[in-house]
């Protein structure tokens, strides 16, 4: 991609977070504490998205969804993926049905 969006932005900086002292950065903190940890805090910040869900309150909604989001930034770095890679799948299923696209995976695993 040609111009860098906030998703692109906050996944270079986690890249240069990585090497940092985990004593000055909350990124290199978790990326060095391992893959559980960082798993812990996805199913955190989906329990808070579901929770202000729940309350109702849209502006709550946001914040815990961009929590969840960074989060998934942080595991995705760990494995050495990129929004890019996430971009491209979503276009790949881009006009299939939902259930048409999950019946094709379910086959590929069987299969």
């Amino acid at each position: 991609m040609t111009s860098p969006t906030i998703l692109h932005r906050l996944a270079e900086t986690i890249e240069t977070r990585k090497q940092a002292d985990a004593g000055s950065s909350y990124v290199a903190k978790l990326l060095q504490s391992g893959q559980d940890k960082i798993l812990k805090k996805i199913a955190e910040e989906s329990a808070e998205t579901i929770m202000a869900s729940k309350d109702g309150d849209a502006q709550h909604v946001v914040r815990e969804t961009a929590d969840l989001w960074f989060h998934c930034l942080v595991l995705l770095s760990h494995h050495g993926l990129s929004p890019d890679d996430v971009l491209q799948e979503l276009e790949k299923r881009e006009g299939l049905s939902g259930i048409t696209e999950k019946a094709a995976r379910s086959m590929k695993k069987t299969g």
